[in-house]
């Protein structure tokens, strides 16, 4: 007769957190493991399972961000996660992305580290809502990109554009009464709009509308049905939450990497465009930042933005906002310019408190 031990036993047994073993448990990765009233009990002589992604990640092919976006990190990645903390995976067991974005280094930690927990959250409830779409209901989700992109690629120049509109119109009435019956549908608008708009942008109006117009893409992947597997697998125990940065706050301990993408202060006036949500990000929310960063001292953090000296020499506004911790200056490659001429080498900021 097999003697047992709880998720609490096992999770002091093998150094992971009691989630974790609830999760390997969920995900029968521990033979034998049953359910007694509402909690796990598993066999006192089971082993720990195996670090999971040897097997179940492609490293040549890995998951990637299923959106564009403004200021996403693809190609400062690999600067990035030079920098991330040591002993990720061993001892740091949490990450958290308050303002993820397109997640380009959530998905790499994903591909990367096996994690007890992973937290993102952001103030576009399109964009969560997105997340949450591929990681709950994929299947009608991806049957509705394909249709979008059958339909998109068939249309001429003029029928093409038309479509983009009204598909477009589509997205803002839905947008203004949000519900669960159309989540779907607004996740699946969402991907279209972001494939097929100019530059991959997110841009609304002060009525929170979206006002982008149409790219140039001649033929756009607006449903990539591999990557979206593998990115709502990787979804599959991550906590998504639609909120302020600060929602973080009581997630944040010593075992916890922390990395915040915010808006970028504009290097200038004419580098500016309209934001992503109907608040605009500015240098009173950037102070209000560096402090909320700056308390969360138990933490591993890393935080990103532009280089003022890029434009003037003498602007230390981040030098001096984020006094105390590390400030590392690295070369990047500026995503987002009304001129061809302005894409190029430029500095960014990358700022750790370790």
């Amino acid at each position: 007769m097999l003697a047992y031990m709880t998720a609490k036993d096992a999770a002091e047994k093998w150094n992971i957190s009691r989630r974790r073993v609830n999760t390997l448990c969920q995900e029968n990765r521990i033979p034998n493991a049953a359910m007694l009233g509402n909690m796990w009990i598993i066999p006192i002589e089971a082993v720990k399972p195996v670090d999971g992604r040897t097997n179940r990640y492609d490293k040549k092919n890995p998951a990637k961000p299923f959106i564009k976006w403004a200021g996403g990190k693809g190609q400062l990645l690999p600067t990035i996660r030079k920098m991330y903390p040591q002993k990720m995976g061993t001892e740091i067991r949490k990450y958290c992305e308050p303002m993820v974005g397109a997640g380009a280094v959530l998905f790499d930690v994903l591909n990367t580290y096996e994690m007890d927990e992973v937290i993102i959250c952001d103030t576009n409830a399109e964009l969560i809502n997105t997340f949450t779409v591929v990681k709950d209901n994929l299947s009608k989700l991806i049957q509705l990109l394909s249709e979008y992109e059958k339909t998109h690629l068939k249309l001429e120049c003029d029928s093409r554009k038309e479509f983009y509109y009204n598909q477009r119109d589509l997205f803002n009435s839905q947008i203004q009464k949000p519900t669960k019956q159309n989540s779907i549908l607004r996740a699946a608008l969402f991907i279209y709009l972001n494939k097929t708009c100019f530059n991959g942008l997110y841009r609304v109006n002060r009525k929170g509308l979206f006002n982008v117009p149409m790219g140039s893409y001649k033929r756009p992947t607006i449903c990539d049905t591999e990557n979206l597997k593998k990115t709502s697998e990787l979804l599959r125990n991550v906590t998504i939450l639609n909120g302020d940065y600060q929602c973080i706050k009581d997630y944040a301990d010593e075992k916890s990497f922390i990395y915040f993408d915010p808006p970028y202060r504009p290097l200038n006036k004419t580098s500016e465009f309209t934001s992503y949500t109907t608040d605009d990000f500015n240098d009173e929310d950037q102070i209000r930042l560096a402090t909320f960063i700056k308390s969360l001292t138990k933490a591993k953090v890393m935080a990103s933005n532009s280089d003022p000296h890029n434009v003037d020499e003498n602007d230390n506004f981040f030098d001096d906002i984020y006094k105390g911790l590390n400030i590392n200056r690295v070369s990047a490659i500026r995503a987002i310019n009304s001129k061809g001429k302005g894409r190029g080498k430029i500095s960014e900021l990358l700022i750790t408190n370790y």
